[in-house]
């Protein structure tokens, strides 16, 4: 069985470190220009030189986006971009549009060239035309099935790059003109306002109409992936918090851990799944992947969003003498509740709150301010980017 990689995406460099600490072997991210994520705060050259390096000296790998659809206005600076990005030396590109594969030839750049997503590829023939220009893994569309998945393996021997995790689109694969023609904020050039999340009104009808896709969520069919060849797992989410990264990165770099050492069981993959499903506030499902996507893998009536609250604290320190864990607040919390921490190097554990003291170790009981330093007594050995949840599920139901 061959390794897999997990791809993490990465909307800032916090996010970044994160996504690397917590098991993904490579991060995504997009520059200042010629991304589609251009809401997200996104990487100066400097910043993408110290993403690199960090990235590197774990020995993993860093991709930059360049895979909006380019009007003429856009070409200005590409070349130069792309010689920068190759003097940085990152380990790929991910373009959609033949000129900046173009380009990269010219310059001989010694980065890899993955196609985006945008350029929808569901078969062979738009496969191997690619890999005819140089491109090395093709990041398949949303829409792939299993079938489209395994005949382009069968036939091309690219790499492929497929989602495992995140937001889907009602268009296909991003292409989609909602967001210019109701707010003038062009999808296609990191724009998007997502239009096919609102509610729209609709003439004798009290329900309001939507139309928004449910979440992507693989993880019951992530060994048929690996067996069908599938080289890289990408989770979307440039957009996302640090909590949401964490959680997902770390479920499904333990989920295939378990799975290359053939320990994996039904009990541990349903409790993964359960995670999952709690740590965003839509729903998830495979989509794609073995049918057509039905009403059900869609919100067409009206959905309910709550915003998670499940993140409570980010570990900025731990004492080990007087064994007294610093966290920084992210959501209430008081004295009474059971929490669990969990991190990278650490078997997650629960445990009830009896004492939290402030920054000036006065007692209290609510940390109320998000922010807010407080110190807790914990007894494990915890360290820096380790979070602090409400507890979620017990272990022992999953058995």
């Amino acid at each position: 069985m061959n390794k897999v990689e997990l791809l993490a995406p990465a909307g800032d460099f916090e996010k970044l470190k994160i996504a690397l600490l917590y098991g993904a072997d490579a991060v995504y991210f997009g520059g200042q220009d010629y991304s589609l994520r251009a809401n997200a705060k996104n990487f100066s050259l400097e910043e993408i030189k110290a993403a690199t390096e960090f990235a590197h000296q774990l020995q993993k790998k860093v991709y930059v986006t360049v895979n909006i659809v380019f009007h003429n206005q856009d070409l200005e600076g590409l070349e130069n971009y792309l010689k920068k990005l190759d003097e940085i030396k990152i380990d790929a590109i991910i373009a959609s549009d033949i000129v900046v594969l173009s380009i990269a030839k010219k310059i001989h750049a010694s980065f890899e060239l993955h196609l985006s997503t945008q350029s929808s590829v569901l078969n062979e023939g738009a496969a191997e035309f690619y890999k005819n220009l140089g491109v090395t893994r093709i990041v398949l569309a949303r829409e792939a099935s299993k079938k489209d998945i395994e005949r382009i393996k069968t036939a091309t021997g690219l790499e492929l790059e497929c989602f495992v995790h995140g937001a889907m689109c009602t268009s296909i694969s991003g292409r989609c003109v909602l967001s210019n023609y109701c707010t003038n904020r062009d999808a296609n050039r990191g724009g998007c306002a997502q239009i096919c999340r609102w509610e729209f009104d609709t003439e004798g009808q009290e329900q309001p109409f939507s139309m928004t896709s449910k979440d992507l969520n693989m993880i019951t069919h992530i060994k048929e992936m690996i067996d069908i060849g599938v080289n890289s797992f990408k989770v979307e989410g440039r957009m996302r918090g640090i909590y949401y990264i964490a959680t997902v990165i770390l479920t499904y770099r333990r989920l295939l851990d378990k799975i290359f050492e053939n320990k994996l069981t039904e009990g541990e993959k349903n409790y993964a799944r359960d995670v999952l499903n709690r740590c965003a506030n839509r729903e998830s499902t495979p989509q794609f992947f073995e049918n057509l996507p039905t009403e059900k893998e869609q919100y067409f009536l009206g959905r309910d969003e709550v915003s998670n609250q499940d993140f409570l604290g980010l570990v900025k320190s731990y004492d080990t003498e007087k064994k007294m864990v610093t966290v920084e607040e992210r959501n209430i919390f008081h004295i009474g509740d059971t929490v669990e921490f969990f991190g990278p190097n650490l078997e997650t554990f629960s445990m009830t709150l009896s004492t939290i003291y402030d920054e000036e170790n006065t007692p209290i009981t609510t940390a109320n301010h998000p922010g807010m330093l407080v110190k807790i007594p914990v007894d494990a050995n915890l360290q820096e980017f380790d979070m602090m949840r409400i507890k979620m599920f017990d272990k022992k139901n999953y058995v």
